[in-house]
């Protein structure tokens, strides 16, 4: 495991992809999503905004996690913190799932934002990954959206 860095940025791109794929997402909308994605990554990887994790085996990346510092008031949930981690891009090879992949970059993810300060994350689950993150203690939350 290694800290992603900008040479990671096709295969973050190429994860997101495939991880919107398995969930069942409409593959034009996934093309039209490519190339934007990739110019707003490039930015956030330079200066440090996404950060996260990445696993080799062989010189070749096969998971990762990305990360992110949101802005978020003073909450209920993090009554003295302005800030929220956001965990996003969890994506596991399938020939690589089942080997605890993806609960180690969990717990490098929430050792990430332990040491900057972070007393609160939140994600986004697929159907996939919803049992990973009830088995490390995360709470299941409704968030509601509308396109406008």
């Amino acid at each position: 495991m290694r800290p992603v860095r900008l040479g990671d940025l096709a295969v973050i791109c190429g994860h997101r992809r495939r991880m919107f794929e398995e969930a069942g997402k409409d593959a034009v909308a996934l093309d039209a999503m490519q190339a934007p994605f990739a110019d707003w990554l490039r930015p956030r990887l330079e200066d440090g905004r996404y950060f996260g994790f990445v696993v080799e085996d062989g010189g070749t990346v096969i998971a990762g996690v990305g990360l992110m510092l949101l802005d978020w008031p003073p909450h209920p949930l993090h009554p003295e913190s302005s800030s929220r981690g956001y965990v996003l891009n969890v994506f596991v090879e399938p020939t690589y799932r089942g080997r605890g992949i993806a609960v180690e970059l969990m717990l490098a993810a929430e050792a990430e934002f332990r040491r900057r300060g972070v007393v609160y994350q939140v994600l986004h689950a697929s159907d996939l990954g919803r049992p990973v993150y009830e088995g490390l203690g995360w709470e299941v939350s409704p968030e509601m959206g509308k396109a406008v």
